[in-house]
């Protein structure tokens, strides 16, 4: 896509906003700013952007005030929010608001709303995988060894259920070994979840990761980088198995290394 001349990035927690920044500077981007939330956003983002603006979460009242004046129509969601800052939401009146009118409070729910808040104020969520199209996941074999015939089959295994739970909002990551589920996903995230299944399996377990379905690609785009291939790692997991073209390697020369180096294989598919 052409790059706009500026750009809005809602920034969670992780190295994904600050990889963004650097991506839509390369881009052409000339001037990002920032919307950062408390407890969450990583300070050196500061550092990658023109402007900054710090936010609790639950302030959407101010977050939409602060896109609005600064005139950018353009913006990128990039990063989670950690479940128990979630929980301990202190909503704004505006929030409040919007989460009234919700059915079922999950994060694709949640986020859609926002980003239809943003359209009002003339505010355009981009994909989420906008100017990070060198980060994508590619197919088959991407680092470690070439999986043997049982890992092939745990990893045909497991993609079914892990779609399954993805299309249920449940989760969208699995761990498998030797044809028997270990852990599914929840609220708590893929690297809880990989400890979680670590201390069941020994060694030898595989991971899938998948979108779900319908996956919306403005927010919530699986996304592995240097901290779950550590975990993986830690918990003698062998095989990461991840969904092509819908899942982003963030800083990628460094996962890639971390895995060769613990011999855990990376598979696209």
């Amino acid at each position: 896509m052409h790059a706009p001349a500026q750009l809005a990035i809602i920034a969670g927690n992780g190295i994904y906003p600050r990889e963004l920044a650097r991506a839509a500077r390369t881009a052409g981007v000339q001037k990002i700013f920032a919307i950062a939330f408390e407890g969450e956003t990583d300070a050196t983002l500061a550092e990658l952007v023109d402007e900054i603006c710090w936010l609790r979460v639950g302030q959407l009242s101010r977050m939409l005030t602060s896109l609005r004046n600064s005139k950018i129509g353009s913006a990128i969601m990039a990063g989670q929010i950690a479940p128990r800052n979630l929980f301990d939401l202190q909503p704004d009146w505006r929030a409040l608001l919007l989460l009234a009118k919700l059915k079922r409070r999950n994060a694709e729910s949640i986020f859609r709303a926002i980003a239809d808040e943003l359209e009002k104020i003339g505010v355009t969520l981009l994909p989420a995988t906008t100017f990070m199209e060198d980060f994508l996941v590619t197919r088959d074999l991407i680092a470690g060894p070439k999986l043997s015939r049982r890992e092939n089959a745990d990893v045909d295994f497991g993609w079914e259920i892990a779609q399954k739970i993805a299309a249920l909002n449940i989760g969208q990551t699995v761990i498998v070994k030797n044809g028997t589920v270990l852990a599914v996903e929840g609220f708590e995230g893929t690297n809880e979840t990989i400890h979680r299944a670590g201390k069941l399996a020994g060694s030898g377990a595989v991971v899938i990761k998948v979108a779900k379905p319908n996956q919306d690609l403005r927010f919530d785009v699986p996304v592995v980088g240097p901290e779950t291939i550590s975990v993986a790692a830690e918990t003698k997991i062998r095989v990461i198995a991840l969904e092509a073209g819908r899942t982003l390697l963030l800083e990628k020369g460094i996962v890639l290394e971390e895995s060769e180096k613990a011999r855990i294989s990376l598979f696209g598919r």
